[in-house]
């Protein structure tokens, strides 16, 4: 595993586990479960989850996955933004915590911008840190004049990551988000690095994988994962697909790859708004 810094002294994996749509399905959930061990088994410790998924359905499977597993996983959820007062950050990370079975998060993120002040959420996050619930606080879905706009707000510059839309299709971030970031030492996590899967058919991308011996996805993975201070979150529902994404971690992409998928995926030569799924 390759990790990027995060605040003093402590690191996030580059490469963990989403759990966007798990939790929905009882049935499903023996399958998630088995998957979510997996990647742990497979150095995959950073496991990103919300109270939006599922309904908090996904973060009731995370806690059954980590059981007697806490200390070696990184643990990441978000609040939502009608939640984010003072008081409602406050009480939906206490009921995150209690879905999960643990007494603390790695990390807590804003999931996206609501009507709430952004002090307001700040100083909740802080307060939160303060009384060791959370370790580390983020954004998710913020923009770089949003970033601008929270450095500029008390305990914002207490941000260490932002989770955003970043994949081979949604390069708008290179233009403006991830440099400011790197500038500040704001680490990047992309969620739907192969676009939910629609990556997976494209011509060039197969062939980049042939080359490798490597399946498409893997190579969308390492893309992500070859871009400096941006850490990936796929969401794998099988133990088979847990091990393909965890092995993108030894594809190494050569320049020829990286022209190819330039040509073909082209970045970005002016400010782009950020995109959502």
């Amino acid at each position: 595993m390759r990790y990027l810094r995060l605040g003093p002294g402590d690191r996030l994996p580059v490469l963990g586990q989403g759990t966007w749509h798990m939790g929905e399905r009882g049935r499903d959930r023996e399958a998630e479960v088995e998957a979510l061990r997996a990647g742990l088994d497979l150095g995959l410790t950073l496991i990103d989850t919300a109270e939006m998924y599922g309904d908090g359905g996904a973060e009731e499977v995370v806690a059954e996955a980590i059981a007697g597993r806490r200390d070696e996983t990184f643990l990441v959820s978000k609040v939502l933004p009608h939640n984010a007062s003072l008081r409602g950050t406050i009480e939906a990370c206490e009921r995150s915590l209690r879905r999960l079975g643990t007494d603390r998060l790695d990390l807590y993120l804003l999931h996206w911008r609501g009507g709430h002040p952004l002090a307001e959420t700040l100083r909740a996050l802080e307060r939160l840190r303060a009384d060791g619930k959370i370790r580390h606080f983020g954004v998710s879905n913020f923009d770089r004049e949003d970033l601008r706009e929270t450095w500029r707000t008390p305990c914002g510059e207490q941000v260490v990551t932002d989770q955003v839309l970043y994949n081979l299709t949604r390069r708008g971030p290179e233009f403006d988000l991830l440099p400011w970031c790197r500038e500040r030492g704001v680490a990047v996590m992309a969620y739907s690095p192969i676009e939910q899967g629609r990556l997976l058919r494209d011509r060039v991308l197969a062939e980049v994988a042939e080359r490798h011996g490597a399946t498409p996805a893997q190579i969308a993975i390492a893309w992500v994962l070859h871009q400096p201070g941006v850490c990936a979150i796929p969401k794998a529902a099988t133990r088979e697909h847990v091990e393909q994404n965890a092995a993108a971690l030894e594809v190494r992409l050569t320049q020829e790859d990286l022209s190819a998928l330039d040509t073909r995926f082209p970045p970005p030569t002016r400010p782009e708004p950020l995109e959502v799924l």
